[in-house]
C-alpha cells in the first residue's frame, strides 16, 4: 500500500517577508517635559553596515511626547525620501507609535491623526519598511540625543531649533567642529515667500540649518 504524505506547510507562510540585506536602520525617539510641555526629538540613521549616515536632535516647542515621537519618525522618512533610501527599518521605544504604525492600535488623538496619516503615506513609498518596538535601553543613543536637544534650549519655549545634524560619516565631535568652522554669514533676498541666497550653498542634500534674520538697512 502506498501512503501519500501531505506536503509540509512552511512555518513562515503567513509571516512577514524576510528583511533584505541592504536595509538602513533608523533609531527614533521623542521627549517631553510636562506632556505637553517643552519637547524635542532625535533621529539616528545607520547604513546597513551600522555606520551612522545621519543624526539629528531638534527642539520642537510645546508638544506631547507622542507628537514628538511622530516628528522623529517623519524626519527619518523625509531623509530617506531625499536621499534615495528605499529600504528602512525603524526602531522605537514608543509602543504607541509602533503599534499604531503596524495597524494594531487605533489612532484616537486628533493631534496624532494627521501625523500618522503622513507617516503611513511616506512609509508606503518605500520598497521595504518595517518598524519594531525596543526597550528604552536599546534606544539609548536616540534618547540621549533628544534630551540634549531639550537641555540646550535654555529659555526658548516655542519654535524649533536644531541642536546637532550629521549628514554623513562623521563622529559627533568631528561634526561639532565642522559645524563651528562652517558657520558663516550669507546674504539672501526675500521674494515670492522664500529666501533666495545670493551665493551658492555647499550643504549636503537634506541638511537642516538654523537661520537668524537681520533685515539689511
Amino acid at each position: 500500500m502506498t501512503v501519500r504524505r501531505r506536503p509540509a506547510i512552511h512555518s513562515r507562510l503567513f509571516a512577514e517577508p524576510e528583511q533584505p540585506l541592504d536595509v538602513f536602520t533608523a533609531e527614533v525617539d521623542g521627549a517631553s517635559r510636562g506632556n505637553p510641555g517643552p519637547a524635542s526629538y532625535a533621529v539616528i540613521i545607520r547604513r546597513p553596515d551600522g555606520s551612522i549616515v545621519y543624526q539629528l536632535g531638534k527642539y520642537l516647542g510645546r508638544a506631547t511626547n507622542n507628537v514628538a515621537e511622530y516628528f522623529a519618525l517623519i524626519t527619518a522618512l523625509d531623509y530617506c525620501a531625499t536621499s534615495n533610501i528605499s529600504r528602512l527599518k525603524v526602531r522605537s521605544d514608543s509602543e504607541l507609535l509602533v503599534r499604531q504604525m503596524q495597524g494594531r492600535y487605533k489612532v484616537k488623538s486628533e493631534s496624532l491623526k494627521p501625523l500618522h496619516e503622513r507617516a503611513i503615506r511616506q512609509s508606503r513609498g518605500l520598497a521595504y519598511f518595517a518598524i519594531e518596538h525596543v526597550r528604552r535601553e536599546l534606544n539609548s543613543e536616540a534618547d540621549a540625543l533628544a534630551n540634549v536637544a531639550l537641555d540646550r534650549t535654555g529659555e526658548v519655549t516655542s519654535g524649533a531649533r536644531v541642536i546637532s545634524s550629521t549628514p554623513a560619516r562623521h563622529s559627533t565631535a568631528a561634526t561639532a567642529q565642522h559645524s563651528a568652522a562652517s558657520s558663516r554669514t550669507i546674504r539672501a533676498r526675500y521674494k515670492g515667500g522664500a529666501l533666495h541666497p545670493a551665493e551658492p550653498l555647499d550643504f549636503p542634500e537634506g541638511s537642516e540649518v538654523e537661520i537668524t534674520i537681520h533685515p539689511k538697512k
